[in-house]
């Protein structure tokens, strides 16, 4: 699940909530701006900013804020007595917005979450001075959600679509909303479960679909942002046909890695994936003249450590699934 789902479960639970954003570092920290905890009344920590006492810290801030309902930028400095105390080697500071999630702002957060899954950019903006906090959410068509800003301000937020990072102003947060990769992995059996995994751990939104809901459920996939179960005839109804998702076809047999194959043709993907050799895949696909732009060697790239993702391997398979070492 990722922040935004977390949020909106807790707004429909009726709770409350503050979330945490890095909104500027200098020096080394553990995380980069943009990274994010959602600290849920009760106590309930999701995300992360860094862990240790960085998190410690915040989450006695957000119990002010949880008692006051008011916005404030937190400032954490990490000496390096402290960080070696806490076993850590950074020796940065950060800059934190934290900010009360309440419930009058549903519907923004709803925007945000559809935007996400859909892979669709948008901009989240926050006004704090004072005793002035309000929030709005400017969807890729331009409309805003939330709290009302005239035309103008809008428009002079647009550049700020394409930034990868979050903006910290006077008295104002901009954000804008990084969609992961959409990947769709159509079948559920051994094979899909550490790919699942593997690219959960790179940053891809995963959505897992099976006809047989004994294979696609959360206790196989507990990775998955979705699963879906249905037939695969059915699959480009879940298609979102604007999001230029990466497939991969791994279901149980040649019939039904044909009918997904033939249904994902038919919608522009980034990436297409299919388990099998070259041989198979000319052959399903030859009717469609685009036969190599399926893949038939998946694999990952631009990965941050091999470590994680042999343990993941591991799991599932003997061996090692990466070898070398890392280079900048």
């Amino acid at each position: 699940m990722s922040i935004y789902d977390t949020i909106r479960s807790c707004l429909d639970q009726g709770k409350r909530g503050v979330l945490a954003m890095i909104v500027r570092r200098v020096g080394a920290t553990p995380r980069d701006a943009g990274a994010k905890i959602f600290i849920e009344e009760g106590g309930k920590l999701f995300g992360t900013i860094g862990g240790g006492c960085v998190e410690a810290e915040a989450w006695q801030e957000a119990q002010t804020i949880l008692q006051s309902g008011k916005a404030k930028l937190f400032h954490y400095a990490m000496d390096g007595r402290q960080a070696e105390d806490e076993g850590m080697i950074c020796g940065g500071s950060l800059d934190i917005f934290m900010e009360p999630v309440l419930s009058r702002y549903q519907k923004l957060y709803e925007a945000i979450q559809s935007a996400e899954k859909r892979g669709q950019q948008g901009l989240i903006v926050t006004r704090f001075e004072g005793s002035l906090y309000a929030k709005t959410f400017i969807n890729a068509t331009g409309e805003a959600i939330g709290d009302k800003f005239d035309s103008g301000t809008i428009a002079g937020l647009t550049d700020n679509f394409n930034e990868k990072k979050p903006k910290l102003l006077k008295g104002l947060v901009i954000e804008p909303l990084v969609p992961s990769s959409i990947l769709y992995i159509y079948g559920a059996g051994h094979i899909s479960q550490p790919i699942a995994k593997m690219a959960k751990m790179v940053g891809f939104y995963v959505i897992v679909m099976d006809d047989r809901r004994d294979f696609a459920n959360q206790e196989r996939f507990p990775e998955a942002d979705e699963i879906v179960v249905d037939d695969f005839d059915f699959l480009s109804q879940h298609l979102p046909m604007d999001a230029d998702p990466y497939a991969v076809i791994v279901t149980r047999g040649h019939k039904h890695d044909a009918i997904v194959l033939e249904e994902v043709l038919k919608a522009p993907h980034r990436y297409i994936g299919m388990i099998g050799s070259k041989r198979k895949v000319h052959i399903e696909a030859a009717e469609y003249t685009m036969a190599d732009i399926v893949k038939t060697t998946i694999y990952l790239t631009g990965l941050k450590t091999f470590q994680e993702v042999n343990k993941v391997y591991e799991t599932f398979f003997s061996g090692l699934f990466l070898r070398g070492q890392l280079s900048r």
